[in-house]
């Protein structure tokens, strides 16, 4: 047999194979592959056991006809990977080293890495929708949750060969830019004029302008025609709202620029507002939207939560909200990008808009026979901060992004004065740069989103334990070893000799898994599946290290343990870019 580069694929496809053709087989069983306990073997298929339970037949038995077909097959080489029958009928499979020696030598780069990838998302067009913050707001550490996971889900689905659109879906257009430019013009604040603080200022103009409101029911009445005279297309007003558009972004690139995030669309709820009366026609001649009280709604009936709550698509004064502009992206989406999913990155408090606006869809698309895309809202949990409640400044206010970026960075440069003060300015604040940025990140990320969590600045820049500094540390050991040996880290070893200490197979059998890891945090759209993978690696190859000495004379040892330690730098890199962190050559 040739090396498999995702051996769990392969068997599993031969599985499937063979039982197409036994006698007490049929299409509903599955292997249900997936990696073992150790003291079992390396991989294990129990889908004889739910498939014989459900088909009223002797699981052993069963396992028994599957082992005989496959010896018969010779598909799988049992000198490369031996299994056998366990238990009631559990089958395990087990890697020869030789196996692991040959896999090792094969997988030599990121392309070959993302051949051990789920198949199932290659060329698939998915929308990922994340960060959507409100212009004329800065960003604030609430931000930095929907950025980081949506971005890290697009790389994973790219890495798989998926077609990724990122779309940032900002809060452009609504009734809070009456109020706004009400307040500015009160002020005769200078748009013309913009520095760092410019946004800041914009933002407490709408605090402001926001208590006027309800102080003075003149402004209010104010700030309502200021609003109309926008929606009606009002050439100050508009040029106003234009200015204060492009303020806010600027503001935001810079801080995803930080942060290595790019979208490929920036299409905000200004964009859709003239693509909404169709969808209120559509759903009402389709009989899925009736007028209640003045506002036009939905009603899912059949639901027991929303049977009396129902899904507001216009306001009883006429305007839309965020239900109408939500409609009209997915119609929007789906002509322009012919999608297959639409990803919604967004904090768990909106779980019963999403759960509305997917059932509203059902509805609509299935009336009207519309190619329905896979819609999916990816939920998360609050940063909290040492009161278990949701982090802010002394003041009471939402700590900004930005600040947690600078005070980051700062602290990562204290930490790498204090370890290696001799290195150059400039090395330093590089260092500095990668170790900050990427603990904010790893810190989100290693948390299973569903979850809130408590911020911690000693816990995030830690160089023990589940955190960013460790793992960087990790790729920057490795990189040493082949710094002080003078040899090219894409190391092939072809002369190595098979592996043979436990920590070598340890590892061997580590790497192996990466591809599972992969296909955990997309399967289920979290990558703390990925980060806690990495971790476990970085453990194993550092008892590998401190274990089996690497450069040694026998030249064939010392061959296949640097191709260890290349494969682990391999794993170890491309792992933490799909998080979203860079790597560093010495820190």
């Amino acid at each position: 047999m040739d090396i498999w580069l995702n051996p769990l694929f392969e068997i599993e496809k031969v599985l499937l194979g063979i039982t197409e053709d036994l006698e007490y087989f049929n299409d509903t069983y599955t292997p249900n592959l997936k990696i073992s306990d150790p003291r079992f073997g390396d991989l294990q298929a129990d889908g004889i056991l739910s498939f014989a339970k459900q088909s009223k037949q002797n699981p052993r038995f069963l396992a028994e006809l599957l082992i005989e077909a496959m010896n018969k097959s010779g598909k799988i080489d049992p000198k490369l990977i031996s299994y056998e029958i366990s238990g009631p009928g559990f089958i395990n499979f087990k890697f020869s080293n030789e196996f692991l020696t040959e896999w090792l030598k094969t997988v030599q780069t990121k392309s070959q890495l993302k051949d051990l990838c789920h198949s199932s998302y290659r060329k698939k067009c998915i929308v990922v929708d994340f960060s959507s913050p409100n212009t004329a707001k800065q960003l604030h550490v609430g931000h930095i949750r929907s950025t980081v996971i949506g971005e890290s889900i697009s790389r994973l689905l790219e890495f798989c060969g998926a077609n990724v659109i990122r779309d940032n879906h900002i809060g452009d257009w609504g009734t809070q830019f009456g109020i706004l430019i009400m307040a500015i013009k009160k002020q005769n604040f200078d748009l013309d004029t913009v520095d760092d603080q410019t946004l800041a200022k914009l933002e407490q103009l709408y605090k402001s302008g926001t208590e006027l409101t309800k102080e003075n029911s003149e402004a209010l009445a104010e700030a309502r025609n200021e609003l109309v005279k926008l929606q009606n297309g009002d050439p100050e007003n508009i040029g106003m709202w234009e200015k204060i558009s492009k303020i806010s972004y600027l503001e935001f690139e810079g801080i995803y620029k930080m942060l290595g995030v790019s979208f490929d669309k920036v299409l905000g709820e200004s964009f859709y507002r003239d693509k909404i009366d169709p969808i209120y026609k559509e759903l009402i001649e389709a009989k899925i939207a009736e007028e209640s009280d003045g506002a036009l709604v939905v009603f899912h009936l059949e639901h027991p939560r929303f049977n009396k709550q129902p899904f507001i698509i216009r306001k009883q004064d006429g305007a839309s909200n965020y239900a109408t502009t939500d409609l009209a992206t997915i119609m929007f989406r789906v002509k322009e990008f012919q999608v297959d999913e639409i990803i919604y990155v967004v904090d768990s408090r909106q779980s019963d808009h999403f759960e509305q606006l997917f059932l509203t869809i059902d509805k609509w698309f299935s009336t009207s026979n519309k190619p329905k895309p896979t819609l999916t809202h990816v939920k998360f949990g609050t940063i909290l901060g040492d009161d278990g409640k949701a982090i802010k400044t002394r003041s009471g206010e939402p700590v900004k992004l930005k600040a947690l970026i600078n005070e980051a960075i700062q602290r990562a440069y204290k930490v790498v004065e204090s370890k290696n003060p001799g290195l150059p300015d400039k090395e330093k604040n590089n260092i500095a740069r990668v170790i900050g940025l990427g603990a904010i990140r790893y810190i989100d990320l290693q948390q299973n989103r569903i979850s809130d969590y408590i911020f911690s600045w000693d816990k995030m820049l830690s160089f023990d334990g589940n955190t960013a500094p460790y793992l960087l540390y990790a790729v920057t050991r490795i990189r040493s070893i082949f710094r002080k040996a003078a040899i090219d880290p894409e190391y092939y070893c072809e002369q190595a000799s098979d592996i043979e200490s436990i920590t070598e197979i340890d590892l061997a059998k580590k790497l192996l898994g990466f591809g599972s890891a992969i296909n955990q945090a997309l399967s289920e759209l979290k990558p703390h599946h990925l980060s806690s993978y990495l971790f476990e690696l970085a453990g194993v190859f550092s008892t590998f290290y401190n274990t089996d000495k690497v450069i040694v004379d026998d030249a064939l040892v010392k061959s296949r343990r640097l191709m260890l330690c290349s494969r682990t730098l391999l794993v170890l890199e491309s792992g933490l870019n799909l998080l979203g962190l860079e790597t560093l050559e010495r820190m």
